[in-house]
This record gives C-alpha cells, sequence and structure tokens, in this order.
C-alpha cells in the first residue's frame, strides 16, 4: 500500500478535528436572546396584514367571535364570541 491512501486518511482525520474544535470551545449555560424580528409599522390590524402587526396586536384588540382552540379543525360551530353577546347573518340579503 502505497503513501497516497495514507496521506488521504490522514487529511479526512485532520480535517475531522479541526472541524470539532468549536464544538468542544462551547460551554454550556447562558441567556438565549431572540430579538424581534420586525416592528409593526403601525398598530392597524386591518391595514396590516403580516404577522409582525398581528401577532404582537392581538393582545391590544378583542374581536366580536374568535375559534375554540380546543376543537382540532375550525368550522362555523367552533366560533364562539369574544366580545359579542350573539349574532345572526340573513341567507337570503345580497349585496
Amino acid at each position: 500500500m502505497g503513501g497516497r491512501p495514507r496521506l488521504f486518511v490522514a487529511g479526512v482525520l485532520l480535517t475531522a478535528m479541526v472541524a470539532a474544535a468549536p464544538a468542544l470551545a462551547q460551554k454550556s449555560g447562558g441567556i438565549l436572546q431572540m430579538p424581534n424580528f420586525s416592528s409593526p409599522a403601525s398598530m392597524s390590524i386591518h391595514e396590516e396584514s403580516t404577522i409582525a402587526v398581528g401577532i404582537p396586536m392581538m393582545g391590544v384588540f378583542n374581536n366580536l367571535v374568535v375559534f375554540d382552540q380546543h376543537v382540532a379543525q375550525n368550522s362555523l360551530a367552533s366560533v364562539v364570541p369574544e366580545l359579542a353577546s350573539d349574532w345572526s347573518w340573513d341567507e337570503g340579503r345580497q349585496r
């Protein structure tokens, strides 16, 4: 067996050792910092359509109705009141 295969194996091992060195230098513990990825452009959830506005502002604004979070699939039967006390609609009325 020539020197080339041995040199190749040595090169692979050296590369693996160099790649593993940063992982060995890490220490456990510390603080996970997660900066907010975006600031809402405005507080208008009717004008903005991104999660950067929708998620933070849902705690500020209440909905008339919401979907029941304990039901596996959203349907008309899973609509529950949040601010509304009751509601109805007229299927015969056309706009």
